[in-house]
């Protein structure tokens, strides 16, 4: 499966960004989708994931009730709500995708899939 993901840009802090991760290939059942997070100097942090068929659900203590994960397996797309944005929150950002019979996975090495980044800047 090939990721794309799109929504980047620049916006004001407590502002709102929907990133979205459309996947291309025959299926995106079974797949669980994350979403990371690297700044310049720092490992890839997670943020969200999401299992294939959307019943589980897992997010880091830093984005939780600020950010969502939702999937739309018809559409093949994983999306990512953001709000209240904060200017720590400016990153790039990652989706990725792992195929497995269920369940989410925060390590960054159980996703086999990435894509290609989107740039979030959130100004103070």
């Amino acid at each position: 499966v090939q990721l794309q993901a799109s929504g980047g840009g620049l916006v004001q802090a407590g502002g709102s960004l929907r990133l979205s991760c459309a996947a291309s290939g025959s299926t995106f059942i079974r797949y669980t989708v994350g979403w990371f997070r690297r700044t310049p100097g720092k490992e890839r942090e997670f943020l969200a994931a999401i299992d294939w068929w959307g019943g589980r659900t897992d997010y880091a203590d830093s984005v939780k009730g600020r950010f969502t994960i939702s999937r739309d397996n018809a559409k093949k797309s994983v999306y990512l709500q953001m709000n209240s944005l904060r200017p720590e929150d400016t990153a790039v950002y990652y989706c990725a995708a792992d195929f497995r019979d269920g369940g989410v996975d925060q390590r960054p090495g159980a996703y086999d899939y990435w894509g290609q980044g989107t740039q979030v800047t959130v100004s103070s």
